[in-house]
Order: C-alpha cells, then sequence, then structure tokens
C-alpha cells in the first residue's frame, strides 16, 4: 500500500441543469474529477467495497483504490504499464464476490478474445498479490456484458466465442474452476474484434434477449442445452458501436433500442420500436452523427466507444451517458483522434407527444472514456457519478448539484443551434 497523489480539478461550468424527483428546485449539475492515474493500465474501471467497510473503492488496472478519498492504492496484481499508442490486457473490470466469502472479488475481461480471470479478495489476510483464477479463454466482442442473462440470480458473460453468440456460466460449486460457454446462436463468422452488443427485453415477455449491430435473439420460454435461439433481424448499425440498452425511450409502452453506430467513427441513435409486438421494426432516429449540424445543439464527437444508460438527474428516466475513447488505435489511427476527449450525458426529455430530446451537457473536457464507462454512486451521496479508465487516465468524475432558482436554471440551460 502506497499513497497516491490525486490531482482534483472541477469543471468551470455547469454541466447540467434539471429538477429531481426528490427537490423540486431547479439543480445544476456539475462534476469534481479526481484523477487517480496518469499510467494507461486499462481500458475499464469500476468500483465496489472491497476492504468491507460500507465504503465504495474503485479497480482500475492492477489496484485498487480506497475510498472515500481514493488516495491510498492497494496493488493487487503485478503492474505493467503500456504504451498507449498500444493496447492493454486489462479492457473490463466487475466487482462480485464469486466464493461467498463476504470479501469482493476482482473480475477482468483481457484484451479481446483472450482471458477472463477472477481475483480472490484475500480479506482479512491483508496486502499482497491477490490469488488468481484464469477461468475462461476466447472472449470475443469490443462489448461483452456482465449480468444476468438467464434469470437465475447470477452473472454470465456475454459474449461471442467460437463465431457463435453466446453466454459464459461458471459451476458455482467451484467458480474457480474452468466456465462453459453455451451458445444461443448459429456460426455467423463473427470474430473476436466485432463490435456492439447489448442485453435487453426487446418484445416485453420478461426474458432478457440478445442485440448485436445487426437485430437480436430472443430468449426462449426455457434454456435447454444446444438451444440456438430465435434471430431477429434489424439494422441497429452498419459498423457497430458499444454497448446497446434496450429501454422504453418515448414513453410508449414498448421497448426501444439506443446504441452509438460507430465506436471508430461518429454516430449515436436511438430506435424506436413501431408496428406489431414482437421487436421486428424499428425506426431509427439520429441523436449525433458525422457533423455538428446533426444534433440540435451542434455537439459531434467520434470514437464512442463505451455507452451507460442511467437516471443522472432523478427524473425518473434514463439518460445517455457517452464520450469519446481517447485514442482507440494511437494518436493517429481514427478519425479526429487528437479532438477533446469529452464525456457527456444526453438527459431523456419526453414531449408528452411520442416525440423525444436528448439534451446535452458536458460532463468533462479531458478525460473520454476507455471501452468501458461505469455510472454509479460512488460516494453514498444518491447522485451518480462516473468512473473512467483509459489511455489518458483513470478518475472518477464525482456529481455535484446546487439547487437555485428559476431564472438561474433557465440561464444555465444549453441552446439550440438549429
Amino acid at each position: 500500500m502506497r499513497p497516491v497523489a490525486a490531482l482534483l480539478c472541477a469543471l468551470p461550468a455547469f454541466a447540467g441543469c434539471t429538477a429531481t424527483a426528490t427537490n423540486p428546485e431547479p439543480a445544476l449539475h456539475s462534476f469534481r474529477k479526481i484523477v487517480l492515474s496518469e499510467t494507461f493500465y486499462a481500458e475499464g474501471a469500476t468500483y465496489g467495497d472491497l476492504n468491507r467497510d460500507g465504503v465504495m473503492d474503485i479497480v482500475a488496472g492492477p489496484y485498487w483504490y480506497a475510498g472515500p478519498e481514493f488516495t491510498e492504492r492497494h496493488e493487487y496484481y503485478p503492474p505493467k504499464p503500456f504504451d498507449p499508442e498500444g493496447y492493454s490486457d486489462n479492457f473490463f473490470a466487475h466487482v462480485y464476490d464469486f466464493d461467498d466469502d463476504g470479501w469482493n472479488d476482482i473480475f477482468i475481461i483481457g484484451f479481446p478474445g483472450e482471458e477472463a480471470s477472477w481475483y480472490r479478495n484475500p480479506g482479512e489476510a491483508g496486502e499482497g498479490h491477490w490469488e488468481r483464477h484464469l477461468v475462461f479463454q476466447g472472449v470475443d466482442n469490443e462489448s461483452p456484458a456482465w449480468l444476468d442473462l438467464t434469470g437465475d440470480g447470477r452473472p454470465e458473460i456475454v459474449c461471442i466465442h467460437g463465431s457463435r453468440y453466446g453466454y459464459v456460466e461458471p459451476d458455482w460449486s467451484d467458480p474457480t474452476r474452468p466456465w462453459t460457454f453455451r451458445p444461443i446462436s448459429e456460426d455467423g463468422g463473427w470474430q473476436k474484434f466485432t463490435h456492439g452488443l447489448g442485453v435487453g427485453d426487446v418484445n416485453g415477455d420478461g426474458r432478457l434477449d440478445v442485440l448485436d449491430k445487426d437485430g437480436w435473439w430472443e430468449q426462449p420460454a426455457t434454456l435447454q442445452e444446444g438451444q440456438t435461439w430465435t434471430r431477429h433481424a434489424a439494422d441497429f448499425a452498419e459498423q457497430g458501436g458499444a454497448q446497446m440498452y434496450v429501454y422504453d425511450l418515448d414513453g410508449d409502452g414498448d421497448n426501444d433500442v439506443v446504441t452509438s453506430l460507430h465506436a471508430h467513427g461518429y454516430g449515436l441513435a436511438w430506435f424506436e420500436q413501431v408496428g406489431d409486438a414482437g421487436g421486428t421494426r424499428f425506426v431509427r432516429h439520429e441523436i449525433m452523427g458525422d457533423e455538428p449540424s446533426d444534433n440540435p445543439y451542434g455537439v459531434r464527437f467520434a470514437q464512442l466507444h463505451a455507452v451507460e444508460l442511467v437516471d443522472m438527474d432523478g427524473d425518473g428516466l434514463l439518460d445517455i451517458v457517452t464520450g469519446k475513447r481517447h485514442w482507440a488505435h494511437g494518436s493517429t489511427g481514427d478519425v479526429d483522434a487528437d479532438a477533446p476527449p469529452v464525456i457527456y450525458w444526453f438527459r431523456t426529455v419526453r414531449d408528452g407527444n411520442g416525440g423525444v430530446e436528448f439534451v446535452p451537457y458536458l460532463i468533462d473536457d479531458d478525460s473520454g472514456v476507455g471501452v468501458q464507462v461505469v455510472v454509479g454512486d460512488v460516494n453514498a451521496d444518491e447522485l451518480p457519478d462516473v468512473v473512467i479508465a483509459n489511455k489518458r487516465m483513470t478518475a472518477v468524475l464525482l456529481h455535484e448539484v446546487q439547487y437555485v432558482d428559476s431564472a438561474a436554471w433557465e440561464a444555465a440551460q444549453p441552446q439550440p443551434t438549429r
């Protein structure tokens, strides 16, 4: 354990303005950034209580940072810095108690097509490197999910393996043993760098389905060994973006889809489910495109390689959080590679007539996302914070609000450019 100098900086302008469900006064939203490291170790980070003190800690790369100050750093595997022109071996971080001993462990999904491992929390034993359990080789797709797909109360990895979509699950009687891949699709020739994956109840039957850029697989009523799920074609994205979400954005009673369109280019859109129930028809609505004029507020950025859907302002509607991945393919490998690495949240606003607007608020203009952006209440103040790790930095952006009168609220509102 050794202290780390945390770099603090507050945004000079407010990043949003809404009234919350718990406070009718208009609120201005800002974010205070704490930089935990400027060394490139990982493209994803998360939070969880690792020392069982009731306070959230942050996990990124080979370290976990003790909350609430995050200045005390603990090494749980040997650190290996990476060149920002290249790639790390650590893409996604999750916190979960695998052995049910009451101490949260750390789960890491590495470079696409490579390993998934969990690290056993030593608990009262204290410091030192954690025992590693390599449980699966070959987690394909650049946005694998870690959640309870099957409804058994335990999470699975949803991903591609062997050119087929499916899920990877442990034998929970001994999660240290190699995990098992259960395919849900035919062999579609998908490879490890395939972009775009989501999980959600598309057809409203109460079961979670699996989505990719070209459609979705319907989860059957009963899961059977070797069973191929029914495929429904849908044109969500030509190149494929990042995480995909299923949510009733327009409030009409059926679920829509939201995703970035090109992980290494431009585009953010939502897809309105229309017509007969069953999720077979969608109408595309662009939120952000190739040009500033494609967005009503003139907002445009590329490399939307991580997306989250979460209620940022407490109004009961889920909002979109995304940003620019910093140097996805190095300093010159992508469009606008050296543009400011921004993070935005887009507030979901329903007009009461079936229409939806997404009002953009800047969270930060000098951090960006990796392949994972995690949003949740890190410091127990009932406000969602943002945790990121990428080639530029590891950071937590702590959400703060200031309640103001309606005049100040109006003055702080983003203004449309068209």
